[in-house]
């Protein structure tokens, strides 16, 4: 089964699970909606740009790397993610986490969208090797607080340098690494090869190694540690849909079973989702409450025309309201009344 526990330096996470950094998605609003269902051990932050986050000391106004490294107490322990090529600058940028308050920084090496890709962002630095080496040293001689970092296995099948990445991680003093055995070629096709996570597994022998890819139940996160040996689960789009996976892998941890959603629960999440939204008063509310409304309403009966009535509002408000009426009409229908 899934860990009771594991440390990042003397960071103590449990249990042993987090939740991916996934742009877009890992604000502060959703990651403590996770907190909130429970049984999340690390919560990262959304992957943010190096050199905007040390703009944030020049800025007089709000930026967006002001709002992805936003967070609140109840969000601890937090890790803050960073993308970036130039060490100085990324440096600088785990400076900055560091005084923020943030428990960890961890690196992007995995991040297979072309416009960060050119940048030599993300998964790009797979092909540099002696860059990465340099990031990594650079980034560890700034910050006392631990160091980490998520990588695919490689460029493609052809040019894999996931082990040659955790030696480095090793030899440069980060206190855990998290793969995503797919290569940036896949992007997010094709199957997550488990093997390179067992084979990472043994291959790094000093830091903890973090499984990720292709986990959609508590039965594939404990099938992942069984396979790989690896130290925790990382879950990513899976909690997007089902926000109380986190919760569903530590009951069935301890017990062998695990509580399922009705769709009552998924208009509770709904409801407190939005709700959040609006007390944050978050500039893009209702861009939110339209990308999550797929999200949330995965598996509800009559969902796609809650969906298409969303798409079409224009004020946070109008959308409350129609998920009360929505779900009103739903869980008093005939058919769901017979189901409870």
């Amino acid at each position: 089964m899934v860990p009771p526990r594991f440390s990042i330096g003397p960071v103590g996470i449990a249990p042993a699970t987090v939740l991916a950094p996934m742009a877009g998605v890992t604000d502060t609003v959703f990651r403590r909606l996770i907190r909130n269902q429970g049984g999340c051990g690390l919560i990262m932050t959304e992957f943010t740009s190096s050199h905007g986050v040390v703009n944030l000391k020049k800025s007089r106004k709000p930026t967006k790397a002001f709002r992805y490294l936003y967070f609140e107490p109840e969000e601890h322990p937090i890790s803050s993610q960073l993308f970036g090529s130039d060490p100085e600058v990324m440096a600088e940028a785990a400076r900055v986490c560091e005084g923020l308050g943030f428990d960890a920084v961890d690196i992007n090496f995995g991040c297979p969208v072309n416009k960060v890709v050119k940048c030599n962002g993300g998964s790009g630095l797979l092909r540099d090797l002696p860059l990465v080496e340099t990031v990594l040293r650079e980034v560890r001689k700034a910050i006392t607080i631990p160091l980490t970092m998520k990588f695919r296995a490689g460029w493609n099948d052809n040019e894999l340098v996931y082990l040659r990445m955790g030696k480095l991680a090793e030899e440069c003093g980060l206190q855990a690494i998290a793969l995503h055995p797919r290569t940036r070629e896949q992007g997010y096709a094709g199957k997550a090869d488990w093997n390179r996570i067992a084979a990472l597994k043994d291959a790094v022998k000093v830091i903890p190694v973090i499984g990720n890819g292709d986990v959609a139940t508590p039965e594939d996160a404990a099938r992942m540690v069984r396979e790989t040996g690896c130290d925790a689960v990382m879950i990513g789009r899976t909690a997007s849909a089902n926000p109380w996976i986190f919760r569903q892998i530590a009951e069935y941890t301890a017990t062998g079973s695990y509580w399922k959603p009705s769709e009552r629960d998924r208009y509770d999440i709904m409801r407190s989702y939005y709700t959040m939204l609006c007390e944050m008063d978050a500039p893009d509310a209702v861009g939110k409450m339209k990308q999550f409304a797929t999200y949330f309403t995965h598996g509800v009966r009559n969902g796609s025309k809650l969906r298409a009535a969303i798409y079409h509002a224009m004020k946070a408000e109008a959308i409350l309201e129609m998920v009360d009426r929505f779900f009103d009409e739903e869980l008093n229908a005939p058919s769901a009344l017979c189901a409870l």
